[in-house]
């Protein structure tokens, strides 16, 4: 988001390291159209950085994506292309420009979890969906439901471990290495192109050892071979396709491939043969080019700290410069970034909340207003009944890529909460918590815990046999009028307005469909209907005579009837993975929500995160080994299920669900789950910081079969751990007191002091860097549990107020202190609950009104949004 033009800088190092160690590699590249040409040397001239090269991947998931990420013109809709480029000595080389699931760094009611395949076109192996499945392989045995998909295909796939690198070793074998996720449109393609045919297949099995791996499991190895793809291809999506040796270094790879050779792109049966001759004839070659790419790797993760900046940024500076970023690649009519698609990038909107505050003259407040408001009346927002779509393919937030991820919501309940807070508009609050009514009724587990996501795909009628994408969420014009129309009755009394002209009009209903043919190039939506909303209730009103409350009315019933009948349709798959970081997000999204005192369900809210602590600690953390768990399995019980061999939690695990802790808190002034976070923040640190360098790898020391431990360096579609560490210790710091705690999130700001331009790389730890250079809010409250201290904690937290801290002293507790407070210092005035407000240590006199407490807030912290609207 907001790129448009940005130089994104690029550090040497790996690029030198691979200049020097494979200087004679060469990479033949044609676009689709099949003119090839000759580029040696594909990484020389470019400086690399996991941060720039994310801006240059390919999605359907968080984390980095062309199609998802700010840059890219290319969409899933459109044709697939692909880049396949090997650093061979030789020259060996199959290549071509592509389009695939991008990589950007994207039920029932009471949790009944959805038949995880519909379809008998998805890893069915060629049976019938009630049949007996021909094939069937040991990710039978697995518990991830992207590998599950795969359970009944012929290719004899292994899960990533061990056993089948082992047999790689012992047979002397390339590895073929697989990654996607259950919700991603191409890795279904692939799949059902390539890997249910039996012929394809054969050839894997016979000269292959094919491993499967779920990049929502597995982050670790995904990132660490994007990496790879990044570097050779300057992009990378998933299906990701990538050849190892057996000692796991990478030798070539790609992302989807046809299974024959067209549109310009060779076929993946060709590549298959291509190799196999090459590591019978020069394996060796292979492998030496595959560890010096390792080696290179690994170097630039050990060296990139040492790197002189050509200029030092003060924060001040980075600071002015990330607005100046934001405001130049605005769009002013559709908010977002300039162009197309477009994603949420909700790490950059929480930043300009807080850059706002900073300095309210920038009016940058207006970009993040806009760009909220504009996707709350888009395709990308179901309207329906919640919750957000991936991404938009155009510029109007109109057709989405129709996956809905739960780190979205979680990240987009923070965004619109601290857009109510900040300027108290309604619309906000309806969004923020309609999110809360979708992921509760379609993404929960009955014990507490949130899954995944959705699909893209589903079938679009119950006697079809191939899924689409979008067949779910598009309606034609007669559906909706037959429907709205058979229940008049249930408008009740609306005047003489007829409720379709109303309904039609205000989403953009059309007789002949509303989506673009350049959004729908395989005519999946032709004469369907995307709701989408160019006016405003008023504007409506004002058009067919009536009040506003009236459309509000129609427009309300009529998406309760068609969320009535569109439940009756095939879902999209349900990936019932229960990620440990995603929870955190929601954890601390739905925090955020039940501070707002005006929230419709703020109980309910919060009780929602008492139920999700409890369900992490009891499913997604070790007590025995002292660590988080990456993922726990829903099923059709009500008892999550978890891996024999368990995948422990990697950094982002740890950061963002300290976060959710810190922020559930601030919520709940519950004291356990700041100790808890305490604690969390200590293992984190034992496990995953660089005691020679600084900073925290993504992964444990020492993690079986990973060649390499990196460092994210940048804040995608999700922030990434170092960020969101950066604000944890800055927090916890001040909590306990805690001189380590405030010395590593020092560091953190020195290690990634040289990464350009900070504010747009980095957003989340440019916010957590504003909070150190300028202090944070402290609200002391002095008195006993009861509505009166309650009420006075209300007023404030109600506001957005980045890095507030909140301290209770009960008085009947004499010895109790938190964040350096104590009952010695603060007293209660007249024997009634009493509130100090502090910024940096120094506090206003004490205040035991809510009212007045609140008053002397909303003049800083409450802006009116019309002075920011286009």
């Amino acid at each position: 988001m907001f790129y448009g033009g940005v130089a994104v800088k690029l550090t040497h190092h790996l690029a030198g390291h691979l200049r020097t160690s494979c200087s004679s590699s060469s990479v033949v590249s044609s676009s689709s159209g099949g003119s090839g040409s000759f580029l040696s040397k594909p990484w020389q001239g470019r400086r690399w950085s996991t941060a720039a090269a994310s801006t240059s991947i390919k999605e359907g998931h968080p984390e980095r994506k062309n199609c998802g990420s700010p840059v890219s013109s290319l969409c899933l809709r459109r044709r697939p292309t692909q880049t396949i480029a090997t650093a061979s000595t030789s020259g060996f080389v199959i290549s071509s420009t592509s389009t695939t699931d991008q990589y950007q760094q994207s039920q029932q009611a009471g949790g009944q979890i959805r038949a995880l395949h519909t379809s008998s076109s998805m890893a069915s192996g060629g049976a019938g969906p009630s049949d007996k499945p021909k094939h069937t392989n040991r990710l039978i045995h697995e518990k991830s439901p992207y590998l599950l998909q795969h359970a009944h295909n012929p290719v004899d796939w292994y899960p990533w471990g061990e056993e089948a690198i082992a047999r790689a070793k012992a047979e002397n074998k390339l590895i073929f290495l697989s990654v996607g996720y259950s919700t991603c449109h191409w890795c279904h393609v692939m799949e059902k192109e390539s890997f249910e045919n039996e012929q394809v297949a054969e050839i894997m099995n016979e000269n292959f050892i094919n491993v499967k791996v779920d990049r929502e499991e597995r982050p670790d190895i995904d990132k660490l071979y994007m990496t790879f793809i990044l570097l050779i291809n300057g992009s990378g999506g998933w299906p990701m396709s990538v050849w190892l040796t057996p000692d796991l270094a990478p030798v070539t790879g790609g992302t989807y491939f046809p299974p024959k050779d067209r549109w310009g792109m060779p076929g993946f049966t060709t590549i298959l043969l291509k190799l196999k001759i090459k590591w019978a004839t020069d394996g060796e070659d292979l492998a030496s080019t595959g560890r010096s790419i390792i080696d290179a790797i690994q170097r630039n993760v050990e060296e990139k700290h040492q790197e002189e900046p050509e200029r030092v940024f003060t924060p001040e500076e980075k600071y002015r410069q990330a607005v100046t970023i934001y405001k130049r690649n605005f769009d002013p009519v559709w908010g977002g970034s300039l162009g197309a698609p477009k994603f949420p990038e909700v790490s950059k909107l929480n930043l300009i909340f807080h850059a706002h505050l900073q300095d309210p003259s920038t009016k940058i407040l207006g970009v993040v207003l806009n760009t909220l408001e504009k996707m709350a009346a888009g395709g990308i927002y179901d309207h329906v009944f919640g919750g957000f779509a991936r991404y938009s393919v155009d510029k109007k937030w109109h057709v989405p890529h129709f996956e809905k991820m739960l780190y979205d919501q979680g990240q987009l309940l923070m965004a619109y909460s601290n857009g109510y807070k900040t300027t108290r508009k309604p619309l906000y609050l309806e969004v923020a918590d309609s999110i809360y009514r979708y992921i509760c009724k379609d993404l929960q587990h009955p014990a507490g815990g949130f899954y995944s996501g959705e699909d893209a795909d589903s079938l679009p009628t119950w006697e079809s046999t191939d899924k689409i994408e979008g067949a779910f969420y598009a309606w034609t014009y007669a559906e909706v009028r037959d429907l709205l129309r058979a229940n008049l009755e249930k408008f009740g009394d609306i005047g003489k307005v007829d409720p379709v002209e109303v309904f039609t009009e205000h989403y953009d209903i059309q007789e002949t469909g509303n989506v673009e043919p350049s959004s729908d190039p395989h005519g999946h939506l032709l004469g369907k209907n995307i709701p989408i909303v160019y006016g405003s209730i008023r504007e409506t009103s004002e058009k067919f005579e009536t009040t506003s409350e009236v459309v509000g009315k129609i427009l309300k019933v009529g998406n309760e009837l068609l969320h009535e009948v569109r439940d009756k349709r095939p879902r999209p798959h349900l990936d019932t993975k229960i990620i440990c970081a995603w929870n955190g997000l929601i954890l601390s999204g739905l925090s955020q929500l039940s501070c707002i005192k005006d929230a419709p369900n703020r109980a309910a809210y919060l009780t929602s995160c008492s139920k999700l602590v409890q369900f992490i600690r009891e499913n997604l953390y070790d007590v025995q080994a002292r660590k988080l768990l990456r993922s726990c399995y829903g099923d059709e019980s009500d008892k999550a299920k978890s891996l024999e061999t368990p995948i422990y939690g990697f950094i982002d695990d740890y950061a963002f669900l300290i976060k959710g802790l810190i922020d559930y808190y601030r919520a709940s002034l519950d004291t356990a789950a700041l100790g808890w976070a305490k604690e969390l923040q200590e293992i984190q640190d034992e496990l995953f910081w660089d005691h020679k360098h600084g900073a925290y790898f993504y992964s444990e020391a020492n993690s079986a079969n990973v060649v390499v431990r990196l460092k994210e360096d940048h804040d995608g579609a999700e922030p990434c751990g170092n960020s969101v560490s950066a604000h944890n210790l800055i927090m916890l710091g001040d909590y306990f007191e805690s001189a380590p705690f405030r010395e590593k999130a020092a560091k953190l700001f020195s290690y990634f002091s040289n990464v350009t331009p900070f504010g747009y790389v980095l957003p989340e730890m440019m916010s957590a860097m504003l909070l150190q250079e300028n202090g944070r809010d402290m609200l002391v409250v002095v008195g006993p549990d009861g509505p009166e201290a309650t009420a006075l904690v209300d007023a404030v937290r109600d506001f957005y107020m980045p890095g507030l801290l909140i301290v209770q002293l009960d008085p009947s507790i004499p010895d109790h202190s938190l964040g350096g407070k104590t009952l010695k210092s603060f007293k209660m005035m007249n024997e009634a609950p009493t509130a100090y407000m502090c910024h940096n240590k120094v506090c206003q006199l004490p205040v035991t009104e809510p009212e007045k407490l609140a008053e002397d807030l909303v003049n800083t912290y409450v802006f009116d949004y019309a002075e920011y609207e286009n």
